[in-house]
């Protein structure tokens, strides 16, 4: 049996931390952007497809790996379909880490506007020109960037610090609840402008004809992976966390629709804004092709000012984007210290380790947008191979086999279907779809020089990267799977004697 005695102290401790982990700042400042450039109706309808075929299946296969293993991700593929494939539980854990390098700087973005917000800097009358000015200076001021990177670090690190239940559960039953306060009061302040019915028209619209378009579907299953953290590691790590009787269903369908409902406010709010402050629907659907950043930070930021109390809707709006980027780099941070601690290292030492090192990483990122957004571009296909390793282990282990004994529980409130097995056994198809057309598009994009590994958006710079992380994993594959203790596994006979002393 595995030494780890942590547990989350209820199903909706367990529940409320995934969610956080769901929603992030991509769901905040990409979604709306993404749903917008792809027609609105259309892609919300794709998108909800893709989070029941692609999401949701994957979270599943990442909860049974965590149960029955009791480890993290290089534990849990070490056990769970043998030795020798230690290397993709390294993978996922080193991208992870990777990522959260990088979205740490980001959450710092989030908390520093929201300290420009309540000061009070964005003030009437001030233009995009005014804004994008702010955006600039702080974003080349390293000093700025790398401070608020640290403080952003050290909130992460000291919450996940103090252990599952007193931190990580803790912080998500307030942090979660009040993010939807949040966006929610955001969203209706937004909807109540002269002219926001035009935006949320823009978002609904079904316009059904679109969903013809392979790009509309694409981009819907690509947002998917993205933002419910599918294939990232989270749910192996936070379910060897859960106590044995845990409906792995019922859960993951909870975080996948939360993820999404918050999505959709997100989106509510964005939109409906940015029609109603526009002097003209041109105007609206050029802000709409800046890009994730400037939307966010300097074209909200502006919009903010022309509204009544203008800098109180900044700062809730910044405050939760700081709440959602604190929630998602928890679970990034985690993971890290869950497989230090499977190495024989205490919580208190496995986070001084992964802190310290993510920020001192960290700081290429904090020091120019260049790298960051290369970072960016590198990991976001590097989960998507993430996913892509789950499934194999589903497959390897048997799909139907994890179906019927790992997830269908007398227990479960949800019994669910072979349309799960299906799904799994689908994955390699949509992985070859989106990164196939990933790199057609790139390789299009850079028709000279696509293979340059030190361009920031090549698909050079993405074999580059990838290979050394793979090349590493693979080397180090026998080492560390010695370096990881013992895990759990509990059989299916186990299961039975379980249930009969339940019954009795």
């Amino acid at each position: 049996m595995s030494k780890n005695t942590e547990q989350w102290g209820s199903r909706w401790g367990f529940i409320l931390a995934s969610i956080g982990m769901a929603i992030g700042t991509g769901n905040i400042w990409r979604f709306p952007r993404v749903a917008a450039a792809n027609g609105g109706g259309p892609f919300i309808i794709a998108w909800t497809i893709a989070l029941f075929v692609w999401a949701i299946p994957l979270l599943m296969g990442e909860m049974v790996m965590g149960r029955k293993t009791g480890l993290g991700t290089v534990g849990a593929f070490r056990d769970f379909i043998g030795k020798k494939y230690t290397w993709m539980g390294t993978w996922i854990m080193v991208v992870c880490l990777a990522i959260a390098f990088y979205y740490s700087v980001v959450m710092g973005w989030c908390v520093k506007y929201f300290t420009l917000a309540v000061s009070g800097t964005f003030k009437p009358g001030m233009g995009t020109e005014q804004t994008a000015e702010i955006w600039n200076v702080f974003t080349t001021t390293p000093s700025q960037t790398i401070l608020f990177h640290f403080i952003s670090m050290g909130i992460a690190g000291f919450i996940i610090y103090q252990g599952v239940t007193k931190g990580i559960e803790k912080a998500s039953k307030i942090m979660i609840p009040t993010l939807f306060f949040l966006l929610i009061t955001a969203m209706i302040r937004a909807i109540t402008l002269p002219g926001a019915a035009q935006g949320l028209e823009y978002l609904f619209s079904p316009k059904l004809h679109m969903l013809a378009e392979p790009q509309i579907w694409l981009a819907a299953f690509t947002q998917a992976a993205w933002s419910t953290g599918a294939g990232w590691g989270f749910i192996i790590t936070y379910a060897v966390y859960t106590k044995r009787k845990e409906d792995v269903a019922g859960n993951c369908l909870i975080m996948g629709v939360g993820d999404n409902v918050g999505a959709l406010i997100a989106g509510m709010t964005v939109l409906p804004a940015i029609f109603a402050l526009s002097p003209t629907v041109e105007f609206a659907n050029e802000a709409l092709a800046q890009g994730n950043t400037g939307i966010t930070f300097i074209y909200l930021a502006q919009l903010f000012t022309r509204m009544p109390l203008g800098n109180f809707a900044a700062a809730i709006f910044f405050l939760a984007m700081a709440i959602a980027a604190l929630s998602s780099l928890l679970p990034m941070v985690e993971v890290g210290v869950r497989n230090l601690m499977d190495m024989g290292h205490d919580r208190k030492k496995a986070t001084l380790i992964v802190v310290v090192g993510s920020f001192l990483l960290g700081i290429p990122s904090a020091y120019s947008l260049n790298f960051l957004d290369n970072q960016d571009w590198v990991w976001g296909i590097g989960l998507l191979v993430s996913g892509l390793f789950v499934a194999f282990a589903m497959v390897k282990y048997g799909v139907e086999k994890a179906r019927t004994e790992l997830i269908n529980m007398p227990w479960s409130d949800y019994q669910i279907g072979k349309w799960w097995s299906t799904c799994i056994r689908l994955f390699p198809v949509f992985f070859v779809m989106i990164t196939g057309w990933w790199f057609w598009q790139a390789i299009g994009w850079y028709p000279d020089n696509w293979w340059a590994p030190f361009e920031v958006f090549t698909p050079g710079t993405i074999i580059f990267q990838c290979a050394i992380v793979i090349i590493g994993s693979i080397l180090a594959n026998n080492w560390l799977a010695d370096k990881v203790g013992p895990g759990r596994d509990i059989t299916a006979e186990e299961d039975v004697q379980f249930i009969a002393e339940e019954r009795a």
